[in-house]
């Protein structure tokens, strides 16, 4: 039978969106919130995946980015001062938006599982702030 399961995970986080018109383009920060939803058949012991095991599917992401700036390769400015100052960041190819960094999380995820599972879609939603998040499905 096919279920799903979910597990959430939080991490305090800096970005910008330099090339935004509106607040965004300045420097902030959120608590992120994560869910990790993982649906597919049910193994022999009745579990989709045991959840210490979804929990190191993304955990050493969610370490990385914890109090880290989130920078765009392309933010030069930001970079310079950030490595300039040994600051922690996480330099990435893509704008910092919570859409990006779903698609960032769940490749990730996907990237990750076991030889052999049983899932067939994985979802990642982000929340930016408790009223607004982004998600991404992927079939596999």
């Amino acid at each position: 039978m096919r279920t799903t399961i979910s597990k959430q995970f939080r991490w305090e986080m800096g970005h910008r969106l330099p090339l935004h018109k509106g607040l965004c383009r300045n420097i902030h920060g959120h608590s992120y919130e994560a869910h990790v939803i993982l649906s597919g058949e049910l193994d022999e012991q009745g579990m989709v995946m045991d959840y210490f095991d979804m929990k190191m599917l993304i955990q050493s992401k969610v370490d990385e980015l914890d109090h880290a700036f989130l920078c765009d390769a392309s933010d030069a400015v930001v970079l310079d001062f950030l490595k300039e100052h040994s600051l922690k960041h996480v330099i990435v190819n893509f704008p910092t938006t919570a859409e990006n960094i779903a698609h960032m999380l769940c490749e990730h995820v996907v990237s990750k599982l076991p030889h052999g599972h049983r899932l067939d879609t994985v979802k990642i939603r982000v929340f930016e702030t408790e009223k607004t998040y982004a998600e991404v499905e992927q079939s596999i």
